[in-house]
């Protein structure tokens, strides 16, 4: 009985001192508050098809993240979730006018299964301009604590659409639809020889 109380207590430890790593990681990069009034607790993971992992500021390549990655979380298959990813940083850092773009956005997803999920603005991969330095791209998971949303309301952004992604407010969205911040993750990334490519595939060319 002893033993199984200590193991408690450790694990209880553990899981505290994770969800204060994930807070001050979302401080120290100030993705609060210029991102989200508030940290998330619960960590994701996210995995992308070039083998590439977020790792909450870690420097990954446009080359790496253009195709949708696999994001899991620990979830209650009986609940529903929003995911969304916004890049902070467009056109630069310094004068982040743009802020923020939606570069992916799913929707009534029950438990962790994205494929059946409602897809409002499907994924574009990270496309920071040459020479404007390091770019902030966070994901973030949000609970629906009052079940299916309907987002009739919101416009669908196709993959090769920019401008529907421009100035994308992620505190706006949830209180709009009562969501509950549950998770995040974040990487960075900085201009690399796919992101002309990228840009090709837009309707407008002149934002990340």
């Amino acid at each position: 009985m002893l033993i199984c109380k200590v193991l408690l207590v450790i694990s209880t430890v553990v899981v505290v001192i994770a969800e204060d790593d994930i807070s001050s990681k979302f401080h120290s990069f100030e993705i609060v508050p210029d991102g989200i009034s508030s940290a998330p607790e619960n960590p994701l993971e996210v995995k992308y098809p070039s083998d590439a992992e977020a790792n909450y500021g870690n420097e990954l390549t446009p080359t790496e993240v253009k195709d949708e990655p696999i994001v899991t979380w620990e979830s209650d298959p009986e609940d529903l979730y929003t995911l969304l990813l916004v890049g902070l940083d467009a056109p630069t850092r310094a004068e982040p006018s743009l802020r923020a773009i939606k570069h992916w956005l799913v929707g009534n997803i029950p438990g962790n299964d994205l494929s059946e999920g409602e897809t409002l603005a499907e994924y574009i991969g990270s496309g920071p301009l040459e020479d404007t330095g390091l770019h902030r791209y966070v994901f973030l998971v949000f609970k629906q604590p009052n079940g299916k949303i309907d987002f009739s309301e919101e416009e669908k952004c196709a993959k090769n659409v920019i401008k529907c992604r421009l100035s994308f407010s992620t505190n706006e969205f949830a209180g709009k639809y009562s969501l509950e911040l549950f998770g995040g993750n974040f990487y960075q990334a900085q201009f690399d020889d796919y992101v002309p490519i990228l840009h090709a595939q837009f309707q407008m060319e002149d934002e990340e």
